[in-house]
């Protein structure tokens, strides 16, 4: 059975940085068992990043979410994962008012980092949560997940003009502020044309590894990956430039673009 003191053991071994920004996507199951469960894991990463800035997603596209179209950043459960769940309800985290990609953040700027989303239009807009990892050069944990679950890359894909990757009408929402008001707010979403396109983001990996954006570790059971946000939107951009529909199929992406 792991404990918190072996989970920031194996942070480190990972080479998270703890003054940096980290962002998680998770499967707790994957981790195996753990002194007091969840909680524990929440607790190792938040004393590892007490100097940076944490992040989980905590999305709410599902069609479960939002009742009614109305989209309570402070009640509305996520629809990705126990963690981003248990993590949101933690004292100090902020949760962005994003209605269908919303994250939770806790630490360094968090408040500025989390702040605007209800002014975007679109699931992963270069200006919000998603693009910021950018501009912070944060890395992103995949812990016991694969890149499929990338959504960085969704962004990275919306940022580029991919075409057909977000749809032409707009969505509607209400927003619930601090004050329990409701905001009118109107997105575009993820296109649903070519199904859900992000189970070939995985074919990152290769490439990702050999160029050292990509690191491989042990977190818990879980096998997990890191990588550094910049880097891989940098080398993502670029093989869409080759190709804007790499990721239609699940052909592996060149060799001679990266070796």
């Amino acid at each position: 059975m792991y404990t918190k003191a072996d989970l920031k053991t194996h942070l480190s071994g990972m080479g998270i940085r703890p003054q940096g920004s980290l962002l998680i996507h998770s499967s707790m199951k994957a981790i195996g068992d753990v002194e007091n469960g969840a909680d524990t894991v929440l607790d190792a990463f938040i004393e590892y990043m007490k100097d940076g800035l944490l992040i989980f997603p905590t999305h709410t596209w599902h069609e479960d979410n939002n009742p009614g179209g109305v989209y309570n950043p402070f009640t509305e459960p996520s629809c990705v994962g126990i963690l981003g769940n248990l993590f949101m309800k933690r004292a100090g985290v902020i949760r962005s008012w994003h209605p269908s990609h919303s994250v939770a953040a806790l630490g360094k700027d968090a408040d500025t980092y989390t702040s605007g989303e209800e002014l975007r239009n679109t699931p992963c807009s270069r200006e919000g949560c998603w693009g910021k990892l950018y501009d912070r050069k944060a890395q992103i944990l995949f812990l016991g997940c694969t890149l499929k679950s990338n959504t960085f890359i969704h962004g990275v894909e919306e940022w580029n003009d991919v075409p057909e990757r977000l749809t032409e009408e707009y969505h509607h929402y209400k927003i619930v502020n601090e004050k329990g008001q409701q905001l009118d707010y109107a997105q575009k979403c993820h296109s649903k044309k070519y199904g859900d396109v992000s189970r070939n983001y995985d074919k990152l990996l290769a490439p990702g590894l050999h160029e050292g954006i990509v690191t491989i570790g042990k977190i818990g059971d879980a096998t997990s990956y890191l990588c550094e946000a910049k880097a891989l939107a940098d080398m993502c951009s670029e093989f869409l430039r080759k190709d804007p529909q790499l990721f239609l199929d699940d052909s592996p992406v060149p060799e001679k673009w990266y070796k």
